[in-house]
């Protein structure tokens, strides 16, 4: 049946995570990203979590929205054709070990495409404090499944990121991925979709065999940018935008090419990037991470 009318608008209720050196140490490591920010315990201040993190707590909550579309009519079946198309997160602070997160997860937008329905849903994490932490405004496409005759986009799309413009010759660096790295993804953020790691559910999906996280993939071009356009600094990132375009098959290359940054009003630096699989073809396209000058 097509994806019911009755999800938009819902609000599931927050999700608590608390947070430990453990796992963020552990999805860093899952990325081969061992700078000393992630990994040194012995830093005065200790260590954070790579941009990327709020990915893994939010991930319950996807997969509580989810389980709310059955009930509603949905088969198991047409929920599992919904992939992640877009992802924008605004990073009001990087997570630290001790945080206690709570995120929360609505659906916000509904309409039809070409390829299917495509339904936005906003998440938004805050601290134990209430002090706002990530929030984020992803797209999923259900793959030849329409909406419930619904055309509503959401009414609040983030705004507009300045400076996105390609400028001069791009940076290459080129990552290897091993036969193994989705199953280390899986348990290092948390984030299980079968579809990684079991190759009987990809296959049954229509995938040639299990590929890589999409958020891994653009965790690996955020790695880049901050290395070579925020000498090393993750907590000057403030948002990190982007569009998933193709499977990264395992084992494989892949390859980020990162054009320099350029200067907005705002006083802020927007990186374009984009993250290219072994067939050359942009696994994530038209990547862009907003830099601050100072944390």
């Amino acid at each position: 049946m097509p994806v019911p009318a009755a999800l938009l608008d819902m609000s599931l209720p927050p999700v608590i995570h608390d947070i430990d050196e453990r796992w963020t140490m552990a999805y860093a490591a899952a990325l081969g990203d061992l700078s000393d920010r992630y990994l040194d315990t012995t830093r005065p201040d200790g260590v954070i979590a790579h941009p990327l993190f709020p990915v893994c707590p939010e991930w319950e909550a996807i997969v509580a929205s989810r389980s709310m579309s059955e009930p509603l009519g949905m088969t198991h079946a047409e929920v599992l054709t919904g992939v992640h198309a877009t992802h924008d997160v605004i990073v009001h602070r990087l997570v630290r070990p001790g945080d206690r997160l709570s995120t929360q997860l609505s659906i916000v937008g509904m309409t039809d495409i070409s390829s299917g329905a495509k339904v936005t849903s906003r998440l938004t994490t805050v601290d134990q404090h209430g002090l706002p932490v990530a929030t984020t405004t992803q797209d999923a496409i259900y793959l030849g499944v329409p909406t419930d005759n619904v055309d509503q986009p959401d009414p609040a799309l983030p705004p507009v990121i300045q400076g996105s413009e390609r400028r001069g010759d791009p940076i290459m660096t080129t990552v290897d991925v091993a036969a193994g790295a989705a199953h280390v993804y899986t348990e290092c953020a948390r984030i299980w979709n079968p579809i990684h790691t079991d190759r009987s559910v990809a296959r049954a999906a229509g995938m040639p065999d299990i590929i890589l996280h999409g958020t891994a993939t653009l965790a690996h071009g955020i790695t880049a940018v901050v290395n070579h356009r925020a000498d090393g600094d993750p907590e000057l990132v403030r948002r990190v935008a982007g569009r998933f375009a193709a499977m990264v098959e395992l084992p494989s290359t892949i390859t980020v090419k990162v054009w320099p940054g350029n200067k907005t009003p705002d006083g802020n630096i927007t990186v374009p990037f984009e993250v290219y699989n072994s067939a050359e073809v942009a696994a994530v396209k038209d990547g862009l991470v907003v830099l601050g000058t100072s944390p």
